[in-house]
C-alpha cells in the first residue's frame, strides 16, 4: 500500500508560501509559510502534520494492541507534541500524551504497557526511529 501527498512551494523562505494536498482530498492546497511554521499565521506546517500523523497512528496501534487482547477500548486521545530545535533545524524529539477512559479490568501498569507496545508497533513509530529515505530529482 503506498499513500501520497504533494507540496508546492513558491518564493523564498520568509515571503514564499506553498499549499500541501492529500491522494484522500483530506488536506487539499493547504496553506504552509515561514509563519505558520516559526510564528503565527494561518495554515499548517510539517512538524504539526507529523505530530497529527503520529497521534493518528499510535492511538490506533493502542486500540489494536486492546483488541488482540480481547480488551474493548473506550476513549483514547493522544497528543503529539513535536518539538523542532530551529537553531540546528533537528526535531529534538515527540513527546506523545495518551489519555484513555478507565477499562474495566485492566490495571494502570497494564494499560502502561499496552500503550508501550503500541508506541514499539506504531508504523510512524518505527519509521521515526530509522527508515531509509530515497530521492529521486526532476530538474527542467
Amino acid at each position: 500500500m503506498k499513500r501520497t501527498a504533494h507540496a508546492h512551494w513558491n518564493g523564498d523562505l520568509k515571503q514564499g508560501s506553498g499549499q500541501i494536498s492529500t491522494q484522500s482530498t483530506t488536506l487539499s492546497n493547504t496553506q504552509y509559510s515561514f509563519n505558520t511554521r516559526f510564528a503565527e499565521g494561518v495554515g499548517t506546517n510539517p512538524e504539526e502534520l507529523l505530530g497529527a500523523a503520529h497521534a493518528g497512528c499510535f492511538t490506533m496501534a493502542v486500540s489494536a494492541v486492546l483488541s488482540q487482547q480481547g480488551i474493548k477500548a473506550g476513549d483514547l486521545d493522544t497528543n503529539a507534541i513535536v518539538e523542532l530545535d530551529v537553531t540546528t533545524q533537528t526535531i529534538k524529539g515527540i513527546s506523545l500524551e495518551l489519555t484513555a477512559s478507565l477499562i474495566d479490568g485492566v490495571s494502570q501498569e497494564q494499560f502502561e504497557g499496552i500503550a508501550k507496545i503500541a508506541k514499539e508497533n506504531c508504523p510512524l513509530s518505527k519509521a521515526l526511529a530509522a527508515t531509509p529515505i530515497t530521492l529521486s530529482v526532476i530538474y527542467q
